[in-house]
C-alpha cells in the first residue's frame, strides 16, 4: 500500500477487554500504529503493555503526547465521560467501548464537544461490521425476506453466577440491557435504522445477590447492583417496522441469544451480535427448515477493534465512519427511553437521529484477507 500514513493510536484501559483489542489493532490492522497502553494505575499500565512489545503511559501522558492522534477508551462505562471530555479537550480522536455513557444529556454534550473541536468520536460494539450482521444487511438490502415487518430480539443471564463485588456490571450503565442488549439494539440499527417511538418496563427485580460460583473468590458473599435485570419493550421504527426485546438477567447461563427479523417473503435468524460471525439462518415461503446463508463479507472471528481501524480509514479518507457518534447517542436514547416509559407509563418519541451509512464493500472473505486488501475492505 503507498502513501499510507498511520495513526498513531494509545489505549486507556487495561482491563480483560484490552488484550483482544490490542491484539487485532497491533496484528491486523495496517492503519493503525498502537503506541502505547495507558491509565491512572502506571504499574497495570506497564504491565499490559509490556505483553504486547508497546510502551506503558500514564494516562496524562497520553494526552499530552502531540503525537498520538487518537484514543481508544477502554474503561468501565461510569468512566468513559470524563475520559472522553479529557480527550477530546486535548485534541484527539476518540473511539470509545460501549455505551458512550449511560447519560444520554452527557452522551450529546461528547458529540457535541468532538464537532467544535473538528474531531471524529465513535464507539462501540463494532460487532454489526462483522460477517454475520453484514451478510444479515446484505439479504435484507436485497429483499430477501419480502417487506420487513416486525424484529425480535432477547438475552438471557444468570447474573447470580456472573457478578463480582465492586465490578462494573453492578454498577449504572453495566445492567442487562445498556452493557448486553446494547450489542442487539445496534445490530438492528444498522440493519433497519432509527427508531421513532419506543415503550417499555425496565426494572431491578433484584437488587441483593449472593455470588453463586464456587470458582471466584468472592463465592458466598453478598452484593447490591444500581441498575436494571429486566428490560422488555416495544418499538416502533422509522421505516414502519415494529420489534420487541426481552432482556433478562435473572434466568440461565450461559446465555441463548435471540435475534430475528421477519419479512413477508421469509425470515432470518441471526447470530449472537456479540460475536463478529456466526449462522445467518433463512426461512423462506413453503420451506420446512431454514438455510444457511454463506457470509459475504470478511471479519468472522472476534475482530474487536474493527471499528477503531474503519475509523481511522475514515479519518484518512474523509468520509463518515460507520460506529458513529449519532447512532451511538440514538442507542442510548432508546435505552433510556425505555426506563423513562416504565417510570412514566407514557411511550416516548426518539428525538435523536443517524444516518444509515452503506455497508462494508462485499466479497473479501476471511481466508482472502490480506492486510494490503484492508483499506478496499472499508
Amino acid at each position: 500500500m503507498t502513501n499510507l500514513q498511520k495513526m498513531k493510536t494509545a489505549v486507556i484501559g487495561y482491563g480483560q477487554i484490552s488484550g483482544i483489542y490490542l491484539e487485532n489493532m497491533i496484528n491486523q490492522f495496517e492503519i493503525l500504529d498502537v503506541v502505547s497502553c495507558g491509565g491512572t494505575d502506571i504499574q497495570k499500565a506497564e504491565e499490559k503493555a509490556s505483553s504486547y512489545g508497546i510502551k506503558g503511559m500514564h494516562m496524562d501522558e497520553i494526552l499530552q503526547d502531540p503525537e498520538i492522534e487518537m484514543v481508544v477508551n477502554l474503561t468501565p462505562a461510569t468512566a468513559h465521560y470524563g475520559i472522553i471530555k479529557q480527550a477530546l479537550e486535548a485534541g484527539k480522536h476518540v473511539y470509545t467501548e460501549k455505551i458512550v455513557t449511560p447519560s444520554l444529556a452527557e452522551a450529546l454534550e461528547l458529540k457535541a464537544l468532538a464537532e467544535r473541536q473538528n474531531l471524529r468520536l465513535g464507539c462501540a460494539p463494532d460487532t454489526f461490521l462483522g460477517a454475520a450482521i453484514q451478510t444479515a444487511r446484505h439479504v435484507i438490502d436485497h429483499g430477501g425476506i419480502g417487506k420487513v415487518m416486525t424484529c425480535h430480539a432477547a438475552v438471557n443471564r444468570d447474573m447470580g453466577f456472573l457478578y463480582e463485588p465492586g465490578a462494573f456490571t453492578t454498577k449504572p450503565g453495566g445492567g442487562i440491557g445498556f452493557d448486553v442488549g446494547i450489542y442487539y439494539i445496534t445490530a438492528l440499527l444498522s440493519i433497519l435504522g432509527p427508531v421513532e417511538k419506543v415503550s417499555g418496563f425496565a426494572d431491578n427485580m433484584q437488587s441483593t445477590y449472593v455470588v453463586e460460583n464456587p470458582s471466584s473468590p468472592h463465592f458466598g458473599e453478598t452484593l447490591e447492583t444500581q441498575n436494571e435485570n429486566i428490560m422488555i419493550a416495544s418499538m416502533r421504527y422509522k421505516n414502519g417496522v415494529y420489534g420487541t426485546v426481552n432482556f433478562n438477567a435473572n434466568t440461565i447461563w450461559p446465555q441463548v441469544p435471540v435475534l430475528t427479523i421477519y419479512g413477508t417473503e421469509g425470515i432470518l435468524y441471526l447470530p449472537d451480535p456479540d460475536r463478529f460471525g456466526g449462522k445467518v439462518l433463512l426461512q423462506k415461503k413453503g420451506m420446512s427448515e431454514p438455510i444457511e446463508i454463506p457470509h459475504m463479507y470478511g471479519y468472522s472471528e472476534n475482530s474487536r477493534g474493527l471499528g477503531v481501524a474503519e475509523m481511522a480509514w475514515a479519518i484518512r479518507q474523509g468520509r463518515p465512519h460507520r460506529a458513529s457518534m449519532d447512532m451511538a447517542c440514538h442507542a442510548v436514547e432508546i435505552l433510556n427511553g425505555i426506563v423513562q416509559s416504565s417510570e412514566t407509563g407514557v411511550t416516548q418519541t426518539m428525538e435523536t437521529e443517524f444516518e444509515r451509512l452503506p455497508g462494508l464493500p462485499e466479497g473479501y472473505l476471511d481466508h482472502y484477507l490480506g492486510r494490503s486488501q484492508e483499506a478496499a475492505l472499508m
